[in-house]
């Protein structure tokens, strides 16, 4: 019974951990910087790393900024559908509880730039190959990006285990 209450714990904890990040990070920025405005951390890292304040208004990475108010809709449906299929991961798979979690956090970081601003604080700018042009984006979307992808790695891992336990079985 304690072991399902930490894991059914996991998904909270976790997103709520993303959001704090997320929200203190945004914070930061816009009460230090001007829209536009650029920060270095340390001179060595400027040709590679900086904090650079922008507003997003579209989706991921600044795509389809027009649809702005469809990322609304969109999150809130990712949101019910992550909570609705979280009761249905079976018990010890705490990566996939962390994935879930990693993506409940970071798309409610984003909704809550848009509820109460109209759009996401961007912040993360990076400078080198094979990030050299990539947009600057924010902890909650990298927590997506992150969870989103160590779910696919999980479920393909987990899909070749069973396939190689139906083709050990054919065997004997």
């Amino acid at each position: 019974m304690k072991r399902q209450r930490l894991e059914a714990l996991a998904l909270p904890v976790v997103a709520a951990l993303v959001l704090i990040a997320d929200q203190a990070s945004k914070h930061w920025v816009v009460t230090r910087l001007e829209v536009g405005q650029s920060w270095d951390l340390a001179p060595w890292l400027a040709s590679i790393f900086r904090i650079t304040h922008v507003t997003n208004r579209g989706a991921a990475f600044g795509m389809f900024p027009q649809l702005g108010n469809v990322f609304v809709i969109v999150a809130l449906i990712v949101i019910a559908v992550i909570i609705a299929y979280y009761r249905h991961i079976a018990s010890g798979q705490w990566g996939m509880r962390l994935a879930f979690g990693l993506a409940l956090g970071g798309a409610i970081g984003n909704l809550v730039d848009r509820l109460r601003q109209g759009y996401v604080v961007d912040f993360i700018d990076t400078n080198f190959w094979p990030f050299r042009d990539f947009p600057v984006f924010n902890l909650a979307d990298a927590s997506i990006t992150v969870g989103v992808t160590l779910l696919a790695l999980l479920t393909l891992w987990e899909e070749s285990r069973e396939r190689a336990r139906k083709r050990a079985a054919a065997n004997n």
